[in-house]
């Protein structure tokens, strides 16, 4: 016992000395009580679904929540596979972009409602919890430039899912709407806590203690989303790709590099994200890609010259 609550006191310290590859990617572990095969066999019984992911040679994945039946909301089983994607993409050192996506055009509905009354004990509900934050924060902090391409109704736990990307992407007629309070419920996969930091906290007060449908036009006026896709359904994911294809442009090496150093500004204290900067910014000074465009010299307008 005395051991284990060494460790878990260790372990934040630890954390901070660390590289940013080797940094703790969850917020719960066994020191906060949280066992996750025991969640994850309580959820098991609830199957249907799936979560796919398809990874292109061009460094973009996509991920794609698939239960149509249900307008894609999460069973037991999905919440699993969710995270064993996400753990397969970690591995993925090729990566450079990710795309998530609901299949049949609409994004998702949140949770499963026969997952959620199965487990309503305030217990089961709590675990179930830190299972989809840990899923959902370990997402977002990818190497990857994620976004989340919205196409038909993004509801609920769906709603919190658009807020573990980057950026997101919504198709005409679509709509991202928090109706947590409906339910009598908080967001409880970290929704909350990412929406005050995109949106800023009176727009996401007024978001979720109104659960107004966030049309397109509003979601980018506000800052919810990036852009608005043309009205041609059936070309939204190629669409996506395109406006992805933009961002991660270069090798891997360096927009996951780039990506790595905005997340320890996002998150970490100015005086420890600098020491993560530096750190990162050695991994790719006198690298390949710094070498190669050294050599063939400045591409960026306005470059001072000896001609």
């Amino acid at each position: 016992m005395a051991l284990h609550l060494r460790k878990c006191f260790l372990l934040p310290i630890r954390s901070r000395l660390v590289l940013p590859q080797q940094r703790i990617k969850s917020v719960y572990t066994t020191c906060d009580g949280f066992n996750e095969e025991e969640i994850r066999e309580k959820l098991q019984r609830f199957p249907g679904g799936s979560v796919d992911l398809s990874k292109q040679t061009s460094g973009i994945a996509v991920l794609t929540v698939n239960n149509p039946g249900r307008m894609n909301a999460f069973t037991g089983t999905m919440m699993g596979e969710l995270k064993d994607r996400v753990d397969e993409l970690e591995q993925w050192t090729d990566g450079k972009g990710l795309i998530v996506q609901g299949a049949a055009s609409t994004f998702c509905s949140g949770s499963d409602l026969n997952a959620v009354r199965a487990i309503s004990n305030p217990q089961d509900g709590m675990k179930m919890c830190m299972l989809m934050q840990n899923t959902l924060t370990r997402l977002l902090r990818l190497p990857l430039v994620s976004v989340a391409l919205v196409e038909g109704k993004a509801l609920g736990g769906g709603a919190e899912l658009t807020t573990a990307c980057d950026f997101r992407l919504m198709a005409p007629g679509s709509e991202i709407r928090f109706v947590h309070k409906h339910m009598g419920l908080v967001p409880g996969w970290g929704g909350a806590a990412r929406l005050v930091r995109i949106v800023g906290s009176k727009n996401a007060l007024q978001l979720l203690s109104t659960a107004r449908r966030v049309d397109p036009d509003y979601a980018v006026s506000i800052g919810l989303a990036e852009e608005i896709l043309a009205s041609d359904v059936s070309r939204s994911l190629d669409q996506a790709q395109k406006w992805l294809s933009d961002h991660t442009k270069g090798p891997s090496s360096v927009i996951r590099a780039l990506k790595k150093v905005v997340i320890s500004g996002r998150e970490l204290p100015l005086d420890e994200a600098l020491r993560i900067e530096k750190q990162v910014f050695g991994t790719v000074w006198g690298g390949p890609a710094n070498l190669e465009a050294l050599a063939q010299g400045p591409k960026h307008k306005g470059h001072n010259t000896d001609d």
